[in-house]
């Protein structure tokens, strides 16, 4: 929905308004629901401050998760990043994916301390000391802290090479002892849990090399070759507050963001596990961080420009920026040279020469807009133009959209869409053809004019009239004659699944990514209970057993909420099937299934 549009804002409320109202009718048959609190400190400043507090439907521990305390070690950030939108369902989650946002933006490991070498001291002089007292107040309310970090070369006991030997850091569970004695009496094994995460995350990394092995930094006796870690946050964890607290580092050797990230989520997922918090639904997502959008307020009337466009401000206009919106919501700012500020998002500041502002996700260029100078004749032909055009008015799967010139619209293939009208002034709307190039409303007669024709987005489009021909990018026409008055693009996304949910013998929930391999026996039954994709309300999702599963290679429609059983009349011992996730008709996502001999059920991991 386009976001400097007063009618757009009018159609998105109450859109808004009838899912919410939908959605707390159906959540609230359920008392014990779980709920994610988001929370900001230091708003619009360098170094803002968010933190997730997620409760799971069951109560348990807490698990305090802190990425990002040291900016240049991006794994622990975007890891931590994967868990701040998971739902849960038991125990809680206090998630910080990015301690230090200012070091992240900057690539630095430090701007004015090391951010974890200040949770030995009480002060406010540095905006890190300011961030350590949130820091340690939800060290408070925590029962088990994981610090997530990057650490040069592999960690080993022994020295084998320059970069293995006992003075690296990568691939290791860090604890500052063995075994700590509280206050109280109370025993924590540290060396003894470590044990068993390092186990159960080796035995699936194939790789000795990335093995982890526990790092015991001994930092409570006088000979440790570390000292500084008596400033550390998890120090300050065991020592103040009696919790289990480990350092979690990957090696900055290895240059695959991906497999360093997952490397993470591996270590994160076991202890999670060894706490009793289970999830309800994780998510990874690893896209390439892309701009779509900002909003400028210009002279305090919102603009909306798009990734690479360019919006002309009449010299000495107060700009600031409201709103940016890409493919990651978390890790975002914008750079504008000269301000002096590190993000320029909600920084007013005026225009006196043409000047780019940067999108950076965590420091990164991730899209960028122009900002000009713009003269009288210019702003002339601007105002003769709106007079004339205001907007077109378009339905996407049953929800309006207000689209004004030269806006775009993101939607998804197989999305249902109808050109309803325009909106205009000083001419008769029914004077001006709206055409949809690589569209035919009227196949026997077509006139270019396309409103009112349902589109089904996956079938009645033709790529060749797309831009560069990829089927990517549609553009409407608004026309009187030969004169185009205005265009509105369209960009299509093609469908894609994260993971399906299923449940196994109506036992607890599993999910499976694209491509992963269901054991199943003879008798199980298998229920399809949610697939996870980009398509808003998975309009048009459809789930089907391959039809080599069943008798006279019939398929089997899978509808969510539905469960298959395997028999010996219709399944074959040995044999390989398949539920496959389509978008009219798109195959969007498979997940094979084996039948093997009856066997206990999937291992509970999530209910």
């Amino acid at each position: 929905m386009v976001k400097d549009s007063r009618t757009g804002r009018i159609y998105t409320y109450i859109s808004v308004v009838l899912f919410t109202t939908a959605l707390f009718m159906l959540l609230s048959l359920d008392v014990c629901l779980a709920k994610t609190n988001h929370e900001v400190y230091f708003e619009n400043t360098d170094y803002e401050l968010h933190v997730y507090k997620i409760h799971g439907t069951d109560p348990g521990k807490t698990l305090l998760i802190i990425g990002g305390i040291q900016g240049d070690e991006s794994g622990g950030y975007l890891s931590a990043d994967l868990y701040a939108d998971m739902a849960l369902k038991k125990g809680s989650l206090i998630v910080v994916p990015r301690a230090n946002f200012l070091s992240i933006i900057k690539h630095k490991r430090a701007i004015n301390n090391d951010m974890n070498r200040r949770f030995a001291i009480n002060s406010r002089e540095y905006y890190e000391d300011k961030v350590v007292e949130i820091l340690k107040a939800l060290i408070d309310k925590s029962d088990y802290l994981l610090n997530l970090h990057e650490g040069s070369g592999f960690y080993s006991d022994t020295w084998e090479s320059d970069l293995a030997n006992p003075k690296r850091f990568g691939q290791s569970i860090i604890a500052d002892t063995d075994v700590y004695k509280t206050d109280s009496g109370k025993v924590i094994n540290l060396a003894g849990i470590a044990g068993e995460i390092v186990e159960k995350v080796n035995s699936n990394i194939k790789i000795d090399r990335h093995h982890f092995r526990f790092n015991n930094h001994k930092t409570f006796e006088k000979d440790t070759t570390h000292p500084e870690q008596r400033k550390s946050a998890t120090y300050y964890a065991l020592s103040t507050r009696g919790i289990p607290a480990f350092g979690i580092e990957t090696s900055k050797e290895i240059t695959d963001i991906e497999k360093k990230v997952r490397y993470q989520t591996m270590v994160i997922n076991a202890f999670m596990d060894k706490f009793g918090i289970v999830p309800e639904t994780p998510k990874i997502v690893l896209d390439p961080p892309k701009l779509k959008y900002m909003v400028l307020s210009v002279n305090g009337v919102d603009r909306l420009v798009h990734n690479n466009g360019e919006i002309k401000v009449q010299r000495g206009g107060q700009v600031k920026i409201v709103e940016i919106a890409a493919n990651y919501k978390r890790g975002l700012s914008v750079e504008v040279k000269g301000l002096g500020t590190a993000n320029a998002i909600n920084k007013e500041f005026a225009i006196n020469s043409p000047m780019k502002a940067l999108a950076m996700k965590d420091g990164y260029k991730c899209g960028e807009i122009r900002i000009s100078i713009d003269d009288e004749k210019t702003q002339q032909a601007q105002i003769s133009k709106q007079k004339a055009f205001k907007y077109l008015i378009l339905e996407l799967n049953g929800v309006n959209h207000v689209l004004r010139d030269k806006e775009r619209l993101n939607i998804i293939k197989g999305d249902h869409m109808k050109l309803l009208d325009i909106v205009v002034e000083g001419i008769s709307a029914n004077a001006l053809t709206v055409n949809l190039l690589g569209f035919v409303g009227d196949k026997e007669h077509n006139t270019g004019e396309d409103r009112g024709y349902k589109i089904n987005t996956a079938k009645d489009l033709m790529p060749r009239y797309s831009l560069n021909k990829e089927g990517k990018q549609y553009t409407v026409e608004i026309a009187t004659g030969k004169s185009i008055m205005a265009s509105v693009y369209i960009d299509i996304e093609e469908p894609k699944m994260d993971y399906i949910v299923l449940r196994q013998n109506k036992g607890w929930k599993r999910w499976y990514s694209n491509g992963e391999l269901i054991t199943a026996s003879i008798s199980d039954s298998l229920e399809v209970v949610d697939v996870k994709t980009n398509v808003n309300g998975n309009k048009g999702i459809s789930v089907s057993l391959e039809k080599s599963a069943a008798k006279g290679n019939t398929d089997y429609s899978l509808p969510i909420g539905e469960a298959v059983t395997f028999d010996d009349r219709a399944f074959k011992e040995g044999g390989q099937y398949s539920l496959t996730i389509k978008r009219e008709g798109i195959v969007i996502g498979k997940t094979n299934i084996k039948i093997g001999r009856p066997v206990a059920s999937l291992d509970k991991v999530g209910n």
